[in-house]
């Protein structure tokens, strides 16, 4: 497999840092915070405190910090922009995911941002951020329950353990989720396949660009649909993005590609 190159450099390494998905941190905490008044004659306010919200995100960061036995000198928050590359590839993605914000919800991010760092790059989600900056910079650990993030090489908390993806595993990973699609983001890889079936595959007839491209065949799908999905599934390491044009650089694999070497 192909070693990184990277040279992108969001800021200076001074130990071990904790990368926090901290997009759904909020979000919930925001969420939690809500209120509504129902003022008869078919008139309900929405309300927030925001102090509450703000609390419920500091009480959540400091249980993930908790978790460690050694003391973690920094966190980085990490949050998905407004605008996001995918909707280039395919406008439909997460397209079910109409519902606002939370009240409060942007002024909690802006509060973090004068006590913590807080990353979010141009049209990327909170995870190619999180990816980007843990490829670059190798030693520090991943903190999200997203399983999307067992593409990235390094150390991963999910909220409950503790592990360590190795390239093969992360690569192998991508391909799975090609096959087995994510319907919360509103991509379906291909049609019956499940991630059960995708390792079955895989296993059978190896972890390679063609299997997925056979698959895909299999149910009249072309090989554009397969990169389609490939490109949705990939979450992007510093190896995938230009810090300078601030650009994704898009994932095409070649034809006789193997994750597994």
């Amino acid at each position: 497999m192909e070693q990184a190159t990277c040279t992108f450099r969001l800021g200076e390494l001074l130990g071990l840092k904790l990368l926090i998905d901290a997009d759904f941190i909020v979000y919930k905490s925001c969420a939690g915070a809500e209120d509504e008044i129902d003022w008869g004659d078919d008139v309900i306010t929405v309300i927030s405190k925001f102090s509450e919200a703000y609390k419920n995100v500091v009480r959540d960061l400091t249980k993930i910090k908790a978790e460690f036995m050694w003391d973690v000198p920094e966190m980085i928050l990490f949050f998905s922009d407004s605008r996001n590359f995918r909707k280039k590839i395919y406008p439909d993605y997460k397209g079910h995911r109409n519902r606002k914000k939370p009240c409060g919800y942007r002024r909690v991010i802006t509060e973090l941002g004068k006590n913590y760092e807080v990353i979010r790059l141009p049209e990327l989600e909170a995870d190619d951020a999180m990816g980007i900056y843990a490829t670059a910079h190798e030693g520090n650990v991943i903190c999200s329950p997203d399983k999307d993030m067992r593409q990235i090489p390094g150390k991963l908390f999910d909220m409950k353990e503790l592990t360590t993806i190795d390239p093969i595993e992360g690569a192998k990973w991508h391909l799975i989720q090609t096959l087995s699609g994510d319907q919360t983001d509103g991509y379906s890889g291909v049609p019956g396949i499940g991630i059960k079936r995708a390792v079955a595959l895989f296993e059978e007839d190896g972890y390679t660009w063609q299997t997925v491209v056979k698959a895909f065949k299999a149910k009249d799908l072309t090989e554009e649909d397969a990169l389609i999905n490939a490109r949705l599934a990939k979450i992007l390491t510093c190896n995938d993005y230009d810090p300078i044009q601030h650009t994704v650089i898009p994932w095409t694999p070649a034809s006789d590609y193997r994750a597994d070497s």
